[in-house]
């Protein structure tokens, strides 16, 4: 019976660990083994290829950029409840990572026995065998904490993984750590690409997780020692980036995500590649389209700063975000109509909050057509305008089309290395001026607005109980960074901030633009919920998203549970 058990449980793995996908069952099962695939260096690239697959990037109805809602910044009809409010059978969250960690590990495993290529070479694809292996074991940690290191292809003798206790995430990420090292010392090749693995993409793979691994140590775990390695690390990563002189911001914040072309944009280091008519993705669709837009909450529109530099709470100028009635005709085939122009308003505060949303709020019973075509709505009014550019208006159908959208997707850029660093810093407490001016001051005056001060003044808003100048550091993540990787989410739950995403606690995570009043003007807001304050409110029926402290990790699935015993379960589930 036990060897029965044994069986099963292997069966499972080995169909956790396969995919219909994988260029190995390019050729019949009783003839492919890896002595006769593994032959060359063609080869190896070939099977390394699918690692770029990881990313997502623009995708249509989910991926990379504006579908996760599981934030502060945006909000959809009826509220984005927490990813798993009970433990369930299975989760593509814990067994995906596990088939591409296989992955990784065949390659790994592959290289050495292959004659014809040089230490080097080996080296080479060793090194993005490793850089692949240790993003999937931190996206484990980071939704379950305690998991499995696997750095080999397991079989029948690995009982201390098939049946044992998950290992400590701290072990865990330290082999990540020795992972994302030996990547950065040895791959060599693809130096100058912006559509390949190379060193300059797992520097910023190691900033990012790093930067994660350190404040999650300092909030969560309260490791003091621990939060400073993992900082140190992360911030000599942005260093060696920084330093290279191969980046640099490029001039326009909105044409890194609106561009359908990015292989000249120095800003990129490592970005998604679309074709037009070849490979498309739906994500420029699904913000101007006839599907309603998940729109920008109020709670981050009033996280971006005035011109003057100053936060709501203290700048002196025009602080109301009350539109103004205007008639439109929008090309869309309805005739002119009454809408409702924040364009004022959005003259007040900083740029990027233009880039983000449109000027013109459009909700059911008042929808808008940006650029000609479909009407569309939003959830909270406040259209999303990041990954939408006028040019593609000439052909709707394909500006409007699930798969028809060819504007390149970023994954890893120069301004996210310059928000990493600004982090660390302000985390070690070692912090300069000089620090501030080569990254967020950077960003700052891309977009014209105030310098950061090494000593910025209190903003009544900040409820994080931080430091001033790491409030005004994860500001400017979070106005940077919006709509982008989900982002937001990772950074309050590694910040240990995730009771921010209670909305009754926080009921401006529910609410959109002010409509108040418009009615009597001849806008049509008969459709939408609006509040005793006159903003659109997002609640369907009251409903509310309540935070748990559960929520920071994801539950084991029951079926791992039922294959192994000993894999525990996290706390609160």
């Amino acid at each position: 019976m036990q060897n029965m058990k044994k069986l099963a449980l292997l069966l499972v793995t080995g169909l956790m660990f396969t995919s219909c996908s994988d260029l190995l069952d390019t050729e019949p099962y009783d003839k492919f083994t890896k002595q006769n695939y593994f032959t060359s260096e063609t080869n190896v690239k070939l099977f390394a290829n699918y690692f770029y697959n990881t990313f997502t990037g623009y995708g249509s109805g989910s991926g990379d950029y504006y579908f996760n809602t599981l934030n502060d910044d945006q909000a959809s009809t009826g509220i984005t409840n927490w990813t798993f409010t009970s433990v369930p059978g299975s989760s593509g969250a814990w067994n995906t990572p596990y088939v591409e960690i296989r992955r990784a590990n065949t390659l790994i495993s592959a290289v050495p026995g292959i004659e014809s290529m040089s230490e080097a070479a080996k080296n080479n694809w060793i090194g993005i065998g490793r850089l692949y292996r240790a993003w999937q074991h931190y996206k484990l940690v980071r939704a379950y904490g305690d998991c499995y290191y696997v750095d080999k292809e397991l079989d029948a003798t690995d009982e201390d993984i098939l049946y044992g206790p998950r290992q400590p995430r701290n072990d865990v990420m330290d082999k990540v750590l020795e992972d994302l090292n030996f990547a950065v010392a040895n791959i060599t090749a693809d130096a100058n690409s912006r559509v390949a693995y190379n060193k300059w993409v797992a520097l910023a793979m190691k900033a990012e997780i790093c930067l994660f691994e350190g404040t999650y140590s300092k909030y969560v775990t309260k490791n003091a020692s621990r939060a400073t390695t993992y900082l140190t690390e992360a911030k000599a990563a942005c260093q060696q980036i920084m330093a290279s002189g191969n980046f640099e911001l490029n001039s326009d914040y909105k044409s890194n995500f609106d561009d359908d072309d990015l292989s000249g944009n120095k800003e990129m280091i490592l970005y998604k590649h679309y074709v037009q008519g070849i490979m498309g993705h739906g994500t420029i669709d699904y913000t101007c389209g006839s599907t309603q837009v998940n729109g920008m909450t109020k709670d981050a529109f009033d996280s971006y700063l005035f011109r003057d530099g100053k936060p709501l709470a203290t700048t002196s100028m025009d602080k109301s975000d009350k539109g103004k009635v205007v008639v439109i005709d929008d090309h869309s085939g309805y005739g002119a109509a009454k809408y409702i122009n924040i364009v004022d308003v959005l003259a007040n505060r900083d740029p990027r909050l233009t880039a983000a949303v449109d000027s013109i709020l459009q909700f059911p019973g008042c929808g808008y057509a940006r650029f000609g075509g479909a009407q569309s709505t939003a959830s909270t009014g406040y259209g999303v305008m990041l990954f939408d550019n006028k040019k593609y208006s000439n052909d709707n159908s394909q500006r409007q089309s699930t798969n028809g959208n060819y504007s390149d997707a970023p994954i890893f850029w120069y301004a996210e290395i310059l928000l990493d660093y600004a982090e660390a810093c302000a985390e070690l407490g070692n912090c300069t001026q000089s620090d501030l001016d080569n990254s967020i001051n950077k960003l700052r005056a891309r977009v014209g607005m105030p310098s950061l001060s090494i000593n910025p003044e209190p903003d009544p808003a900040n409820n994080m109980g931080v430091s001033n100048l790491i409030w005004e550091v994860r500001r400017e993540r979070r106005v940077e960074m919006m709509y982008c990787m989900n982002d937001r989410y990772y950074s309050l739950q590694r910040w240990n901030q995730l009771d921010k995403l209670d909305t009754q606690r926080y009921p401006n995570l529910s609410r959109g633009a002010y409509v108040g009043g418009f009615d009597a003007q001849g806008v049509d807001i008969d459709d939408i919920n609006v509040d005793a304050d006159g903003y659109i409110n997002c609640k369907n029926n009251g409903a509310e998203r309540i935070y748990d402290d559960k929520y920071i990790l994801f539950p084991i699935p029951n079926d791992q549970a039922n294959l192994n015993p000993q894999i525990g379960q996290n706390p609160g589930w």
